[in-house]
């Protein structure tokens, strides 16, 4: 991962550098789904869960419900 941040943030060439990007976007797309799921368990609520990653209800709700389901 830090090699992925030292080329998305030094690397002077584009395509290195977009697809370290890419990169560090999935691994953060993981991360948020991993401790969404685990906010869930512990019982929190989907507003709680917004208020921490800066959006609404009803974005995580959309993106994350699926966490309930499965």
């Amino acid at each position: 991962m830090s090699t992925d941040l030292e080329q998305a943030v030094h690397d002077t060439d584009p395509d290195t550098a977009l697809r370290a990007v890419a990169r560090l976007r999935r691994l953060v797309e993981q991360l948020e789904a991993q401790h969404v799921a685990a906010a869930r368990r512990a019982g929190w609520s989907w507003r709680d869960i917004a208020v921490r990653l800066g959006v609404t209800k009803q974005t995580v709700h959309r993106k994350h419900h699926r966490v309930q389901e499965d």
